[in-house]
C-alpha cells in the first residue's frame, strides 16, 4: 500500500495531471450517462469537427469565416439530401428485394445441405443435417421475430429520424458559425493553466483528424471500386453489398471477415459453384488485398500505428459501452488513450524505489 500511496502522491500532486484526469472523467461520464439524450448534439459535434477542416482551408484562401461556413454547410446539405433522396431509396429497394428472395435462397441452401450426406456418407449423416437445418430454422424464426418487433416500432423510429434530420443540420451550422464563442464559453469554466490537457488535445486533434479524413476516403474508394466491380460482373444487390464492404473498413480485421459471408452467399445463390462465382470472389479478394497493402499505408502514413491487439480490444470495449457508435469511434478513442499515456508524466523506476 505504501508504494501505491507514493505513486498516487507523485502523480496527482501535479495540478496539471489532476485537471487532465478530471476532464477525462467528466467527458466519459457525460457520454455514458447522457449519451442517448445528447446523441444529436454529439453527432453534430463530430460532423462539425470533420467539416471544420474544410472551413479552415477556405480561410487560408482568404475567404471570410462566415462565407467559408456557408459554403461548407451548403455542400454538407447537398450531400445529406443526396443520401436521403438518392442513395437511401436505392438501398431500401435492394434490401426489400433481398428479403423477398430470402425464402428461395434458404430453400436452395437447405437442398445443398441435404445433398452433403450423399456426397460424404462417411463424414456426414442425414440426421446431423436434419439437426443443423432445424437449428438454422430456429435462428431464422427468432431473427424474423426481432425484425417484426423492430418494424412495429418503426413509427417511433421514423419520428426520431425526422427530428434528427431537422436538428442535426441546425446544430452543425451553429457549431461551425459560433465555434469561437462556444469554445470561449467552455474555457471560462476551466483553470487558466491547462498545459498538459492542451498538449494531449493537440496530439489527439492531429491524429484523429488524419484518421477520420483517411478513413472517409478509404470508405469512399473501397465502396466505389467494389460497386463498379460488382456491377460489371452482374452481381445482384451491388449497391447494398458494396456499401457493406465500404463500411466494413471501419472495423479493421473484423469488418472484412464478417462482410465476406453475405458477399459469398449471394454470389453462390446467384451462380452456384461456377466460374462466375470464382471470378467474383477473386476480384473481391484483390480489392481487399489492395485496400490493406496499398490504400491503407498510403492514407494512414501519418497516423499513430496501433497494434492489432489494441485495435481489437478497443473495438470490444467501446463497442460494449456505446454500441455501433463505440465501434465506429473505437480507433479514435484508442488514439485518445494512447495520447494520454504518451503525455502522462513518467516517474523513473529509481525515483519510485527511493520513495518506497
Amino acid at each position: 500500500m505504501q508504494g501505491v500511496r507514493n505513486w498516487f502522491r507523485h502523480y496527482f500532486s501535479d495540478p496539471q495531471v489532476v485537471i487532465l484526469a478530471v476532464l477525462l472523467v467528466l467527458g466519459f461520464a457525460v457520454v455514458l450517462l447522457m449519451g442517448d439524450m445528447l446523441l444529436p448534439v454529439l453527432a453534430a459535434l463530430v460532423i462539425a469537427y470533420l467539416l471544420e477542416g474544410l472551413v479552415v482551408r477556405l480561410q487560408r484562401l482568404r475567404v471570410p469565416r462566415f462565407a467559408a461556413v456557408l459554403i461548407v454547410f451548403i455542400l454538407f446539405m447537398a450531400m445529406l439530401l443526396f443520401v436521403l433522396f438518392g442513395l437511401l431509396p436505392l438501398l431500401t429497394r435492394q434490401t426489400t428485394q433481398l428479403f423477398q428472395q430470402l425464402p428461395a435462397m434458404i430453400g436452395h441452401g437447405q437442398d445443398a445441405l441435404m445433398r452433403l450426406p450423399e456426397r460424404y456418407p462417411n463424414i456426414i449423416t442425414p440426421e446431423q443435417m436434419t439437426e443443423v437445418i432445424g437449428s438454422i430454422r430456429t435462428e431464422i424464426a427468432s431473427w424474423g421475430q426481432r425484425v417484426l418487433s423492430y418494424s412495429l416500432a418503426s413509427v417511433v423510429t421514423l419520428i426520431t429520424v425526422l427530428v434528427y434530420v431537422v436538428l442535426l443540420p441546425l446544430l452543425v451550422f451553429f457549431f461551425l458559425k459560433d465555434k469561437e464563442r462556444i469554445v470561449g464559453w467552455f474555457l471560462r469554466y476551466l483553470p487558466r493553466d491547462i498545459t498538459l490537457a492542451a498538449r494531449v488535445w493537440h496530439n489527439v486533434d492531429i491524429q484523429i483528424a488524419n484518421y477520420v479524413r483517411g478513413k472517409f476516403l478509404e470508405i469512399l474508394v473501397v465502396w466505389v471500386a467494389t460497386y463498379v466491380t460488382f456491377v460489371m460482373m452482374g452481381l445482384q444487390f451491388a449497391m447494398l453489398l458494396s456499401m457493406l464492404v465500404g463500411l466494413s473498413v471501419i472495423i479493421p480485421y473484423i469488418g472484412a471477415t464478417v462482410v465476406t459471408l453475405p458477399v459469398a452467399l449471394i454470389a453462390y445463390f446467384q451462380w452456384g459453384l461456377t466460374s462466375d462465382f470464382g471470378y467474383l470472389i477473386g476480384a473481391y479478394a484483390v480489392i481487399q488485398a489492395l485496400d490493406g497493402n496499398v490504400l491503407v499505408p498510403l492514407l494512414f502514413s501519418e497516423v499513430v500505428n496501433l497494434h492489432p491487439v489494441a485495435i481489437i480490444v478497443a473495438v470490444l470495449v467501446f463497442g460494449g459501452l456505446w454500441g455501433f457508435m463505440g465501434v465506429f469511434f473505437a480507433i479514435p478513442l484508442a488514439t485518445l488513450v494512447q495520447a494520454v499515456l504518451s503525455c502522462w508524466p513518467r516517474m523513473p523506476p529509481k525515483a519510485l524505489a527511493a520513495e518506497q
